[in-house]
């Protein structure tokens, strides 16, 4: 998070270089608020800063809105906590190309339906957190025609880089979670995980009858695959507000939809069918548009249960991207990582307190 706030602070000229940026933070010179107090989510480092373009996902249905910025790719990006000169060129070229040719674009194409581009996405082979390449090719798919009519000369290198970028429409997924679980907040005495997220720290959780309140516990590092010589001893601990996607049903809740992601985040395609399977045990339903092939079209498993983890001891299944531990790394590795159990127990007890 401290790489990617530099980066940040570069980006928007608000310091002379690394140096500087790291003092100016250190001294409150900024402010900082977190995502999803301002109804946004962004994926590990999750840093936002003014000049950056948004995804903006409206819940025609219940009124909310939700954002979340565009996607870097993988590697050294800003979200990993690189920010070296080519990790801004690319975000400077985001925000004075890239940015303006989708919103050209989509006032040409109209609001865009990601509910059915994520349902169709998940019956060819995605889970929508570490795969989406499925639901990235649907996207472009939308997109490609009023991109070249509203950015002519800039729309190839457009299209290229969401082509090369299989995980461009994380973003947008994030976004669409956020305003789903938005919508099921403050029910009075209701006991479902309404957001999860981390900093690199902690690892949190909001319960729709508890308002705002996070509850918390120790964020752990991810058990996966590594990029190269990297290791266990390079990880930073899980980070990042993409745990909106499993808190919706998918990401490490449909790992049965997408056998394929065992080869990104390890381990065998039986594991990833009895992941899905285990989290109908702590969920109160199932998707009625989010369906898996290979379990007979069953929906997804959707709506976490406070009271279910506590009684079975089942925690989510998160898969993750993995972070280098120290600042201007970028992206490390690919895994596995379990929540706390504390955040949902205190969950549970602050619940009780509230209902006596």
């Amino acid at each position: 998070m401290r790489g990617a706030l530099i980066g940040a602070m570069l980006l928007e000229d608000l310091a002379a270089d690394e140096h500087d940026a790291a003092d100016r933070l250190a001294a409150g010179a900024v402010a900082l608020r977190p995502c999803h107090e301002q109804a946004t989510v962004g994926p590990m480092a999750g840093v936002v800063s003014p000049s950056m373009w948004l995804f903006e996902v409206r819940d025609d249905e219940h009124g909310g809105t939700a954002y979340c910025s565009l996607n870097e790719g993988l590697g050294k990006v800003l979200r990993y906590g690189a920010y070296g000169p080519e990790v801004l060129e690319r975000l400077r070229w985001m925000d004075g190309v890239l940015g303006p040719a989708l919103a050209g674009a989509l006032e040409r194409t109209g609001p865009i339906d990601l509910r059915w581009l994520m349902a169709q996405a998940l019956q060819m082979g995605d889970e929508l957190h570490n795969r989406n390449r499925a639901a990235t090719s649907l996207l472009l798919r939308e997109l490609a025609p009023a991109v070249v009519e509203a950015a002519p000369s800039d729309a190839a290198a457009v299209l290229r880089f969401i082509h090369g970028n299989d995980h461009f429409f994380l973003n947008a997924g994030m976004a669409a979670a956020k305003a789903a679980t938005d919508a099921a907040r403050d029910v009075p005495g209701s006991s479902l995980v309404v957001a999860m997220a981390r900093n690199g720290t902690d690892f949190g959780i909001q319960v729709s009858g508890l308002g705002g309140r996070w509850f918390t516990g120790p964020a752990g590092v991810p058990d996966g695959l590594y990029l190269g010589s990297y290791g266990p001893a390079d990880a930073n601990p899980d980070i990042g507000d993409s745990t909106i996607t499993e808190t919706s049903g998918v990401g490490g809740f449909a790992m049965a939809a997408s056998p394929a992601i065992v080869r990104f985040v390890g381990g065998e395609v039986a594991d990833a069918v009895r992941a899905t399977r285990s989290m109908y045990e702590i969920t109160l339903a199932e998707h009625p548009a989010f369906q898996i092939p290979g379990l007979g079209f069953r929906g997804t498993p959707v709506g976490i249960d406070v009271t279910l983890v506590a009684r079975t001891g089942l925690l989510p299944v998160v898969n993750t991207g993995i972070a280098g531990r120290v600042a201007g790394t970028g992206q490390v590795g690919a895994g596995l990582v379990e929540p706390p159990v504390e955040a949902f127990t205190g969950a549970l007890r602050a619940l009780a307190e509230a209902i006596k």
